[in-house]
């Protein structure tokens, strides 16, 4: 557990750094941008983060359970590096030439073909860049990882300042900006790993890994479609102006998917590692009561204090976007537990029929947005949200339970994502002041004490440390 603490507490820097740099640029992007502006933005980033998910094609999840199984590591290297390469080129080159149509697909004008093209140039960037960073990762080699991260956000910002706010170059200007920092730091990481890099792809070797790894792509696009394609409805159904709302609701909600970037980072790597499966169970377990704690707790801050926190941060337009940063931290941390529970499935080798687990929540999600944004705009998104990825959770929970059965301490996980939930719609309902707000939040885990959640050695290590932190 310190192991896994540590590599995710070097992973979250570079996460902290990039999600706290988000938030900062908010007073920019809403001074610089209007919300349709920001629609149009955050709906190429959807379609990217699609598209991402079909050129890897599962072979980015494959290697990492093969590259530990695999004595000739270098084979496993090289054959996922120009996989990616050759899917990822093929990707943007269908963009460039198809740019017109998708912009008339997305946004009935073909006016904005260029944001299009842009956005297949940092699509190419962020799939190659992962792949190269993904190496750091399977190495345990954090604060090599750590570092490419900062140089990559450093260059970002310089980019995106200097194209948004000097050159004035609106929504293509935040695009091209972004992808900026990721081609100029991949460009240098092909020149580190140039001796690792040969051409040689083992055909045997591929189709053992797309065995494993194909299965997880309708899986991954229905992952997508939990993720992004609220965007999608509601700006057919609501309009960009809504979309750019919701995304300010969404950016305040990621301050738990910062946490999750983090823990996701080290988690595949750390859980495969374990050897004995008596003590992976064991870990995975702890690890399942743990995430759902810290991110139940961060929900409840997320959710009482939104409406202060976006007044901080944004103009007037866009206080209202405060109304769904409840829900969707929420489903932020009904998807942390998903990434822990999943595990097993991946560790036993039966990713076959992920897809339809997956599928259904999707299918969920889908039938929410289309009953609830007609009339709700972004609230209804954002129940949709929330709904699909609990059945995600408890469904994929089911399963994997079935396939690796692991003791998880499910009275706890309930207890901790109850209490959490209770205290936000009290808090929510109350509409108390900046002080009492925080004083909700901080109350939570004295809550979990009377309902005995914490276990004896939890409870003698807390008492261990109160006189400390006095």
């Amino acid at each position: 557990m310190k192991e896994l603490a540590r590599h995710s507490a070097v992973y979250g820097v570079g996460s902290l750094v990039s999600r706290f740099i988000a938030v900062l640029l908010l007073p920019v992007y809403t001074r610089f941008l209007t919300p349709a502006d920001y629609g149009l933005i955050e709906t190429l980033i959807a379609l990217s983060a699609i598209l991402t998910v079909i050129l890897a094609a599962g072979v980015k999840s494959a290697f990492f359970r093969f590259y530990f199984d695999d004595e000739d590591k270098r084979r496993v290297i090289r054959t996922s590096f120009w996989f990616t390469m050759a899917s990822g080129t093929a990707g943007l080159v269908a963009g460039l030439v198809l740019a017109a149509p998708i912009s008339e697909l997305l946004f009935d004008t073909s006016s904005h073909a260029n944001l299009v093209r842009a956005s297949f140039v940092g699509l190419w960037a962020h799939v190659n860049y992962e792949q190269m960073t993904s190496l750091f990762r399977v190495e345990q080699r954090s604060v090599a990882y750590l570092i490419a991260t900062l140089i990559n956000l450093t260059l970002t910002i310089c980019a995106t300042l200097l194209l948004v706010v000097a050159l004035d170059q609106g929504p293509i200007g935040v695009i091209v900006g972004n992808f900026t920092g990721t081609l100029l730091v991949y460009l240098g990481l092909l020149a580190y790993r140039r001796e690792q890099l040969g051409f040689q792809i083992d055909r045997p070797l591929l189709r053992e890994m797309n065995r494993f790894g194909m299965p997880l792509v309708p899986s991954g696009l229905f992952l997508w479609a939990l993720n992004f394609s609220d965007r999608f409805f509601l700006v057919k159904l609501a309009g960009p102006k809504e979309v750019g709302l919701y995304s300010i609701g969404v950016r305040m909600a990621s301050a738990i998917v910062l946490l999750l970037a983090a823990f996701r980072t080290a988690w595949p790597a750390f859980a495969y590692a374990i050897e004995d499966d008596h003590e992976a169970r064991r870990t995975y377990s702890f690890v399942l009561t743990y995430i759902v704690v810290i991110t139940s707790w961060m929900a409840l801050a997320l959710g009482v204090l939104s409406p202060w926190l976006v007044r901080l941060l944004t103009t007037p337009e866009f206080y209202s976007a405060e109304r769904v940063v409840a829900p969707l931290a929420f489903a932020a941390a009904a998807f942390g537990a998903y990434i822990v529970v999943v595990i097993g499935i991946g560790r036993a080798r039966r990713t076959r029929s992920n897809w339809l687990i997956t599928g259904a929540a999707a299918v969920l999600n889908v039938a929410l947005n289309l009953i609830l944004i007609p009339e709700y705009g972004m609230i209804g998104a954002a129940v949709a949200t929330i709904g699909a990825y609990g059945t995600l959770f408890v469904a994929m929970a089911w399963k994997a339970q079935r396939i690796y059965p692991v003791p998880y301490q499910w009275r706890r996980v309930a207890t901790a994502f109850g209490v959490a939930i209770s205290l936000t719609i009290l808090g929510r309902v109350l509409d108390p002041p900046l002080a009492a707000a925080i004083a909700i939040v901080a109350v939570y885990p004295l809550v979990l004490l009377p309902l005995g959640f914490y276990l004896p050695e939890e409870r003698r290590r807390i008492r261990a440390l109160a006189p400390l932190a006095r």
